[in-house]
């Protein structure tokens, strides 16, 4: 299935359904950021998914890694909470997405790197290199406020 996203497009399709999406930012002991190149649309994301009914927020980041990037994770904290209703998923089986992030921290506690059917590669990056990588303008906000390592979760 694939999928396009929309961010402040005023021809962007109407939403249908509401959704509480996951993501983690992993760092390993030289500071870079676990990322991964998505299957359904070629950009490069923080690994992450939609939260099931019956999970909280850190069972869910803790899952969508493991089925993501086979790393077991421990949530150490958040970067922040992402709400913005500009930013819209459209998806080829006719899901329209209003989709809101809540970005968490995490190491890693076990596991391996295994890419997944969602990821066509997974990577360490750099700071200096996030900038050449393709990726949607939400995943580079939450990225930016990461390495800004602020005191505080965005909220926004």
């Amino acid at each position: 299935m694939t999928r396009t996203e929309y961010y402040g497009d005023p021809d962007a399709p109407q939403p249908n359904s509401l959704v509480v999406g996951v993501s983690v930012a992993i760092t390993d002991e030289q500071g870079r950021v676990l990322l991964q190149r998505r299957t359904d649309n070629g950009l490069w994301a923080l690994p992450g998914g939609g939260m099931d009914l019956t999970e909280s927020v850190p069972e869910a980041g803790r899952r969508e890694v493991k089925e993501e990037t086979g790393y077991d994770v421990e949530i150490s904290g958040m970067v922040g909470l992402y709400t913005d209703a500009r930013h819209i998923i459209a998806y080829s089986d006719g899901e329209v997405r209003r989709q809101f992030n809540v970005c968490l921290t995490g190491r890693i506690v076990g596991g391996e790197m295994t890419i997944s059917g969602e990821s066509t590669e997974l990577r360490w990056v750099s700071g200096a290199e996030l900038d050449a990588l393709p990726m949607h303008p939400t995943q580079r906000l939450r990225l930016r406020h990461f390495v800004e390592s602020r005191d505080q979760p965005y909220i926004g």
